[in-house]
């Protein structure tokens, strides 16, 4: 006769014609209520859908989907901000942790160089493993 309506079920609503629903209204009713199916009532002799009987938690205006829509998408902005200004915190952060992080090498390299002859190859390797964080 008709299908559950719930997620979990696959098998497709039965449509049913509208002369055989004025008969059946009630006892439709009380498998949508009672069972959660979805009926399809179609008009005699035209298989197209025209309405449905459908469970009371199933049934959702077109005023409620939009309302429903714009809340996501009100709680999606939110979070979207959120994050975007905690991507920007964090980038502020490791700039000035890298600056100062660099700022550290060049103080250590200027006393280094004050101290070890230029012409040590192990200092040489090192500057070159530092090149990308040496300030000209």
């Amino acid at each position: 006769m008709a299908a559950p309506a719930l997620a979990h079920r696959t098998d497709p609503p039965r449509a049913l014609p509208l002369r055989e629903v004025r008969t059946r209204l009630t006892q439709l009713v009380a498998l949508a209520e009672l069972t959660d199916t979805v009926t399809v009532v179609t008009r005699d002799g035209d298989p197209r859908p025209v309405a449905a009987i459908v469970p009371a938690s199933a049934a959702r205006t077109a005023a409620q989907a939009r309302a429903d829509a714009e809340r996501v998408a009100a709680v999606t902005a939110g979070w979207a901000r959120r994050l975007e200004e905690l991507h920007r915190q964090s980038s502020r952060r490791h700039a000035a942790e890298l600056r100062a992080v660099t700022d550290a090498l060049a103080e250590v390299w200027a006393e280094l160089d004050r101290r070890v002859p230029a012409a040590d190859p192990a200092l040489a390797r090192l500057r070159a493993a530092h090149a990308d964080l040496l300030r000209d």
